[in-house]
């Protein structure tokens, strides 16, 4: 072979190497019992919905999501009137069904209700249909019950595959969202990936089943103290989505 022919067939195995390892991380879902994972994207492709957990902002905003629905924290309610906060709700349906009426006074204060699926599965790695069947029939309880169609939607624990962001886009949602930081058992923000601190446009997920330990309000406020002391404050997410 010619020293030309050396070369190109050495440069064509480096750009088969890169490639590889990009694909490999591609679609990594996040998992917030599994530790780091790499930064979503931030555009869809092929007609799916993005996956996001930081939105490009110059505005100094962050962004509060709960997830489920299985702690009724009486005092939470009030706290998202008297602060305005326009927090987001990724509901699941056999959680937080039985007890719809307080979502219901939560949206009435400012609060968004979106997806969570209706029975909470770890959709990756399941059939196209039997994920569909999970987003579409959420999207169809929440139209039902609170006259709400969600443009966003969070697949439980963080996991996802192609399948989902198909299904996703199927049931009419615009952004598969996660999250960069999240409260940890003692109450500071844990980073999934990048810089350790708060930036603008960071979406955080306060975890909201927690049987023991401090209820919703109060880590919530916690949570609140160190976006106030970043000179942050909440935004809408649908806002900016």
């Amino acid at each position: 072979m010619t020293r030309r022919g050396l070369a190109a067939k050495a440069a064509g195995a480096a750009l088969a190497a890169v490639l590889l390892a990009a694909c490999a991380g591609a679609g990594a879902p996040v998992d917030r019992t599994g530790g780091k994972a790499p930064e979503p994207a931030r555009g869809g492709a092929g007609g799916l919905p993005p996956v996001v957990d930081h939105v490009p902002t110059r505005d100094r905003v962050v962004f509060l999501t709960y997830d489920d629905g299985a702690e009724r924290d009486p005092r939470f309610p009030a706290l998202v009137r008297d602060r305005r906060l326009p927090v987001t709700l990724f509901l699941t349906d056999t959680v937080a069904g039985p007890a719809y009426g307080h979502f219901a006074r939560l949206r009435a204060v400012g609060a968004s209700l979106q997806n969570h699926t209706l029975d909470h599965p770890a959709l990756r790695g399941l059939p196209h249909l039997g994920q569909r069947a999970e987003i579409c029939g959420q999207q169809r309880k929440l139209n039902a019950r609170f006259g709400v169609r969600p443009r966003l939607f969070r697949p439980p624990y963080g996991r996802y595959d192609t399948a989902t962001l198909r299904a996703a886009a199927d049931c009419g949602i615009t952004a598969v969202v996660l999250w960069r930081a999240a409260p940890d058992p003692s109450g500071a923000l844990a980073f999934t990936h990048g810089e350790p601190r708060l930036r603008p446009g960071d979406i955080i997920a306060v975890d909201p089943d927690r049987p023991k330990g401090t209820a919703l309000t109060g880590r919530t406020e916690k949570v609140l103290e160190e976006i106030e002391r970043r000179g942050l404050r909440v935004g809408r997410l649908e806002d900016y989505l």
